[in-house]
């Protein structure tokens, strides 16, 4: 059946009815029409879910926010230079280089940024002194020998540099330094050989570099300051919490009271010598080695309570360097933290006994026994031995060291008493008075 677009097709159902088949083309459009809105869709939803990335980003931490701000103030205001003539006038056309300085010296905190800065102004200084003196000694040697002399003095300097970076001491405190340096000699002592005015040149070069540096610098100590020792303080309570999170969450696991947030955490436990041993212990969640649940149920009281009072212990102290306040609770978090580690010392010592039970025995002291259950042997408890005994080992170094490191900061940095210690300090003060005054008036 034919009509102006072209041919229809039709069929006979089974019904005796006809259907009128579309043609193909229409079929291929739609696909493409189809294909079309799916790519739309996806690159809609990328586009909102990075942006909704960047928004969660700027609210957890508005301080990056305010950096981006900083940065652009401090080119803009820098750009002045070259918009007024008055100000291009006077740094010629090598403000440019102010701009550039802004751009790569101006980093997140205030400590980074003057780093950079006098990497830089040090290294500028330095690197055009020497290119204006070699320079002087190659002019003086006459106009057959100059370029020998600039190019062989390039050839050492860049390859000395270049070698120095890879030396620790050197890379880690003046790499960004050396770098400048071979860029400045290189630009000086290359337009040098066809400038006469090579001093007019290092001169508006430093000057122009000292304008960015000092704009930055103010900028970053002026505007929203970020400071390293502040960061390096919210670190550390922050890495105290997410230890505490994942000791709590390994022996959850262990013991099956884990869920997805725990699985979560676990991914990311570090923290020193606390860790590793946190670290062993959730290698014990994967183990092939399946430890009998009448056995494990004997345990599992005095891990949890451990590691319980031990996670109080790392979170008050996470608190008393966030606040840089002292706590009369952490005494008792740590007495709790010992009374665990007795009781699950007293249980493991009383696994024996259990092991060499009678399957009624076993019954009466943890619970229901399936028929099947025989003398449990010593190799079948070891992990769980193990386990007990890394736990144990984890709140003596949460003892050992994570408490004395903070008293010791505590002492040095003079960290402030909390009310709760004034309060006792006062009270203790005033009860030796009174007692003194009654001894007095006994005498």
């Amino acid at each position: 059946m034919a009509n102006k677009n072209g041919v229809e097709w039709s069929i006979r159902v089974g019904d005796e009815s006809s259907m009128v088949l579309e043609p193909e083309h229409e079929h291929g459009l739609m696909r493409l029409c189809d294909r079309l809105k799916g790519l739309v869709v996806r690159f809609v939803m990328r586009v909102w879910m990075f942006l909704k990335k960047a928004w969660d980003l700027g609210v957890d931490d508005p301080r990056k926010f305010f950096h981006c701000l900083k940065v652009g103030l401090a080119l803009v205001v820098v750009s002045l230079f070259y918009y007024m003539r008055p100000l291009y006038d006077g740094v010629g056309g090598n403000a440019i280089w102010a701009v550039m300085t802004v751009v790569v010296v101006f980093e997140y905190t205030v400590g980074g940024t003057l780093y950079k800065c006098l990497n830089r102004i040090c290294a500028t200084f330095l690197a055009g002194s020497l290119a204006l003196a070699i320079h002087c000694v190659a002019s003086r040697s006459g106009h057959r020998f100059e370029p020998y002399i600039m190019g062989i003095s390039l050839f050492i300097l860049a390859s000395a540099t270049t070698f120095s970076r890879f030396i620790p001491a050197v890379k880690a405190r003046f790499d960004y330094a050396c770098t400048i340096f071979i860029l400045t000699y290189s630009l000086v002592s290359v337009s040098g050989y066809r400038v006469d005015h090579l001093i007019n040149l290092a001169h508006e070069r430093l000057s122009t570099i000292i304008i960015g540096t000092c704009l930055c610098i103010i900028t970053s100590m002026l505007v929203f300051p970020v400071w390293a020792g502040l960061e390096l303080h919210l670190l550390v309570p922050r890495n105290m919490d997410e230890l505490a999170k994942s000791l709590d969450g390994c022996v959850a696991e262990y013991f099956g009271h884990g869920d997805d947030e725990c699985k979560k955490i676990l991914r990311g436990a570090s923290s020193r010598s606390c860790a590793y041993c946190i670290e062993t212990l959730t290698s014990f969640l994967n183990s092939k080695d399946k430890v009998p649940e009448p056995i494990k149920n004997h345990l599992e009281s005095a891990c949890m309570n451990l590691s319980s009072s031990s996670t109080n212990v790392i979170k008050e102290l996470a608190t008393i360097v966030r606040t840089m306040t002292r706590s009369v609770k952490i005494n008792m978090a740590i007495e709790d933290m010992k009374n665990a580690v007795q009781e699950l010392r007293n249980d493991v010592t009383s696994l024996p006994d259990l092991l060499i039970c009678k399957p009624h025995e076993l019954e009466e002291k943890t619970g229901p026994v399936s028929s099947e259950t025989n003398v449990m042997s010593l190799l079948e408890a070891m992990p769980l031995v193990s386990f007990a005994s890394l736990l144990i080992e984890t709140a003596s170094r949460i003892e050992e060291n994570m408490v004395k490191s903070v008293e010791e900061l505590a002492e040095v940095a003079r960290f402030k008493r909390s009310k709760d210690e004034e309060k006792l300090k006062h009270n203790q003060t005033s009860n030796k008075v009174v007692y003194d005054e009654q001894a007095l008036q006994r005498v």
